[in-house]
């Protein structure tokens, strides 16, 4: 007879959720999640519930775009404890540690470097329900649209490097100085960044002087007529379509502006583990139909040159 002081383990759910992970998924995300406090030397009491249902039902969330309180009972966690996870893990820095750990093994997974020096950028105005106050969301008139804007940095397998949520309403460029300084402190190594004409002008000039980045615009093509696929910046749209496939990321319900940047964390860290679970993808033998074929023989090198930062003279003030 089992006495009532003895703790027994934690029963696992039977998984039947297409959210749900796989065995082989969670051998790869569960050496990535925090030490239980039980395990540190301060002590704590241990954990109630398994940490694969809790996975699961954040999936499961992010996933079917339910509210918190309608999480089903067969996960087995109270809906306070599913939430209590998903915003302590987001607020101490877990979950942007398990995005960015991922986000190397997808890479190395696919044969290529940890780390990449190019990015693409790109925005996407979505509209925001009533439980978003006006103090965190805005009007697009190109967009015509009330909510949020999300601004997305992705590596050339549309594998986010940076998400950021901020008013629809000002301009990509003034959010672009705000994310590509992040991207600087984070990723030192980035050179070289594509995106849309809303990113030229003043920006340009910059990113070069002051953060050694090289920022290209890509330009819509003289005879476009609605939407075109377009060379470097469909690898960002498609990550977009990645994201609304996750229903909670359809429109914006959120009362944070960090919790809707940590629901598009979850959808991207759920693609890269299904991701390293497969066969690495084959490379490409020929270059996408859009992209511009590149000339035969040696490569010329790119000489990336330094701009001098200008100075500031300040006029003399005038004399009483």
């Amino acid at each position: 007879m089992t006495s009532i002081y003895e703790t027994r383990p934690p029963a696992v759910r039977e998984r039947h959720y297409p959210s749900d992970t796989t065995d082989a998924e969670w051998a790869v995300l569960e050496p990535l999640l925090p030490v239980p406090a039980c395990e540190l030397p301060t002590g704590g009491r241990p954990e109630k519930h398994p940490r694969r249902n809790v996975i699961d039902a954040i999936r499961y969330v992010n996933d079917n775009g339910c509210k918190w309180r309608s999480v089903p009972v067969d996960f087995g966690i109270p809906w306070r404890t599913v939430y209590g996870f998903f915003q302590r893990w987001r607020a101490n820095g877990t979950l942007a540690r398990i995005h960015a750990e991922l986000h190397q093994m997808v890479r190395i997974h696919d044969g290529l470097t940890p780390r990449t020096v190019a990015v693409i950028l790109d925005s996407q105005s979505v509209k925001g329900a009533e439980t978003v106050g006006q103090d965190s969301r805005g009007f697009d008139g190109g967009k015509l649209i009330n909510g949020r804007k999300r601004h997305l940095a992705v590596d050339m397998r549309g594998m986010a490097l940076s998400v950021m949520v901020t008013k629809a309403s000002p301009h990509d460029s003034i959010a672009a100085r705000d994310q590509l300084f992040r991207l600087r402190l984070t990723h030192p190594e980035l050179a070289v960044a594509w995106a849309d004409s809303a990113y030229g002008g003043t920006l340009m000039d910059w990113s070069h002087t002051f953060l050694g980045i090289t920022l290209k615009t890509v330009p819509r093509r003289k005879d476009q007529d609605g939407f075109a696929v377009l060379a470097k910046r469909w690898r960002v749209e498609r990550a977009i379509s990645w994201i609304m496939r996750a229903r909670r990321n359809v429109r914006d319900y959120e009362r944070l502006v960090s919790h809707s940047e940590a629901h598009i964390t979850w959808t991207f860290i759920t693609l890269m583990v299904r991701r390293l679970t497969r066969p690495p993808r084959p490379p490409r033998t020929e270059p996408h139909p859009v992209e511009p074929v590149k000339a035969a023989g040696k490569p010329k090198p790119i000489r990336l040159r330094p701009r001098q930062p200008r100075t500031i003279r300040l006029a003399p003030t005038a004399l009483h």
